[in-house]
């Protein structure tokens, strides 16, 4: 019986949810946010300014900036690598966006990491060593995965900032760290691919 009331309390949760939802689907807003707050998921409400906030928010940032590098990629691996790097991103969200303690929540893990992981080691086992530092540029979809990069090592520093002031999954900082490896190398890659000028930087 208490097994059929918890299960109960889930659905009930759920239910309000997407009633919440459908609300703001039918008026393209809520007005929640209008005082300057947002809800964690959950239902904590906290400042937009909050730090949980500040992370989820530039890990949302750094999915749209994934999306449009995809937009200017031809279908292939890269583009292919990328839309798994999107559908992560999502998980990261959501698991940033609720405290550790919340139930049933999905989040990222070293499945996810190691999967990067992977990745970055074939695509660096085909790229020529570095001797000195490269500038951004090259390919516009070069140059974007290069802002995608640094955007990533934003997020980067706001997670390890939350993680200073609140318990956060220990995986999330790891998958960030091996994200803005890895797209520093697959800028390197679609530049060697589509024929982009790699420039090195040299101190005058």
């Amino acid at each position: 019986m208490a097994a059929l009331t918890g299960f109960s309390a889930i659905i009930n949760a759920r239910v309000c949810w997407i009633c919440l939802q459908a609300s703001v689907v039918l008026k393209g807003y809520s007005g929640t946010g209008d005082k300057g707050e947002t809800s964690l998921y959950g239902g904590t409400r906290v400042g937009k300014e909050n730090p949980r906030v500040e992370a989820y928010g530039a890990v949302d940032e750094l999915n749209s900036q994934v999306g449009l590098v995809r937009a200017l990629l031809r279908k292939g691996r890269v583009e292919d690598w990328l839309r798994g790097v999107q559908r992560d991103l999502f998980t990261l969200g959501g698991d940033l966006a609720s405290e550790l303690v919340s139930a049933n929540v999905p989040r990222v893990d070293r499945g996810h990491v190691a999967g990067l992981e992977k990745v970055l080691e074939e695509v660096h086992a085909g790229l020529r060593p570095l001797k000195r530092f490269i500038l951004p540029t090259g390919t516009i979809a070069a140059a974007e995965l290069h802002v995608a990069r640094s955007v990533c090592r934003r997020a980067e520093r706001r997670v390890v900032a939350l993680a200073r002031v609140e318990s956060i999954n220990p995986e999330a900082i790891p998958y960030l760290n091996r994200l803005s490896s890895l797209l520093f190398d697959l800028a390197r890659l679609v530049n060697k691919e589509d024929g982009g000028v790699e420039e090195e930087w040299t101190h005058d």
